[in-house]
């Protein structure tokens, strides 16, 4: 798993919720925050993502960019975006290359029991791709408090 200080993949192609080609690389400018979550429409994903919408004010307020990261396809995404009014891109990654390479991809405990899948976490970026934060245990109905609080540390340090 990528920790802070480290580099994040650049130049991995993926597609976004419009089947547009999406590289780390073109987004680059500003801070940047990438979350993985492992499906589009269940319980704890949706309770995520509105956690992000309902906070998104104050999320841009930071000057940050996000980007919601899983295994579903485009046309999953945008009904997910429609039905949950969601204000922030979704990125497909169907082979798991960005998973991969962030670390976001592999064994989890799931009531006991373990699976191959994506894991839930968020890696604040810097302007050129840095890691600057990873949230591990990501609380899918707090996640949006969880990414302010770590911005704001940021600010303060």
């Amino acid at each position: 798993m990528l920790q802070p200080g480290d580099q994040a993949p650049l130049d991995i192609e993926i597609s976004d919720h419009d089947g547009n080609p999406f590289r780390l690389r073109d987004v680059l400018g500003q801070q940047t925050i990438i979350y993985f979550y492992p499906k589009d429409n269940t319980p704890g994903c949706s309770a995520q993502a509105c956690s992000i919408r309902d906070s998104w004010s104050a999320l841009q307020a930071k000057g940050v960019q996000l980007y919601g990261v899983s295994a579903d396809s485009p046309q999953s995404h945008q009904r997910f975006i429609e039905k949950k009014q969601l204000p922030f891109p979704l990125l497909s990654d169907p082979e798991k290359k960005l998973c991969e390479a962030f670390g976001a991809w592999g064994e989890k405990k799931i009531f006991g029991k373990i699976s191959l899948g994506i894991k839930r976490m968020s890696f604040i970026l810097d302007k050129e791709g840095k890691v600057l934060d990873v949230i591990e245990k990501v609380k899918t109905k707090e996640h949006a408090r969880q990414l302010l609080d770590a911005l704001e540390a940021r600010e303060g340090s």
